[in-house]
Parts: structure tokens; C-alpha cells; sequence
């Protein structure tokens, strides 16, 4: 098909991702990754596997992507990603290994516990 697939997960955020060769175009749910990720820090994000790859402006890139909150879904395009990269070319599994972008970043919101504010924080003591 000349193309790769790959999903990417980071917190709650799931991402399927299309790769193909082309102008170096990303699609994010049907919009732009300018207009999608406005932030340049998460654009930033999105672009740092092609960097590390060395393959910039290369691959035209589709992604749909669910749950959580913007910061997640960037680094869940971004795990997509690599792995796609990865699948199309198995020469770029070596730098993008190095990087680390293969791996699920594991980190996810610790549970609420009861008799407790948040997660850890306690209620305000009052002494008297």
C-alpha cells in the first residue's frame, strides 16, 4: 500500500496514525496540526520523531485521535508516530530507540484516595 499504521497512547489519549510518503502535511482529526495543536510547544512535539529520523517533510501524515486532554494527545501523535516511522523504515528503529519515542511513557494520573483532598493531599487540619 506504500503506507504504515501504528497507535499511539500517552495518559488517556489513544491516536491511530497513517503515514505516507509526501510533502510533509499532518491531519489531525480532519484539521491542520496548526489549527488542531496551537501551541507551538505541541507542534514542536508532533515534528520531534521525523527530526531525530532525519527524514523531515518526507511523509504526509493522518491522525485520528481520542481522550484526554490536548498535551496527551500530542505525545500520543507523536508515539504514533515513531512506531509508523519504525514499521515503514526498520533503519530508523536504531535513532528512534535512542530517543526513546518508541517507548509508551507509562506515566498516568494516580487514583483519588478516600479520606483524602486529591491523591495525596490531605484535608486542611484545623487545630482548634
Amino acid at each position: 500500500m506504500g503506507r504504515s499504521y501504528a497507535t499511539g497512547k500517552r495518559k488517556d489519549a489513544t491516536a491511530r496514525v497513517w503515514i505516507k510518503p509526501g510533502s510533509g502535511k499532518v491531519t489531525v482529526n480532519g484539521k491542520e496540526m496548526n489549527t488542531y495543536f496551537a501551541r507551538p510547544v505541541l507542534q514542536m512535539i508532533l515534528r520531534q520523531p521525523f527530526t531525530v529520523a532525519g527524514v523531515e517533510g518526507e511523509f504526509d501524515v493522518y491522525a485520528t485521535v481520542k481522550g484526554g486532554g490536548l498535551s496527551g494527545q500530542a505525545g500520543a501523535v507523536k508515539h504514533g508516530i515513531s512506531k509508523a516511522l519504525q514499521l515503514y523504515d526498520p533503519s530508523l528503529r536504531g535513532a528512534l530507540k535512542a530517543a526513546g519515542f518508541l517507548t509508551r511513557d507509562s506515566r498516568v494520573v494516580e487514583r483519588k484516595k478516600y479520606g483524602r483532598r486529591k491523591a495525596r493531599r490531605s484535608f486542611q487540619f484545623s487545630k482548634r
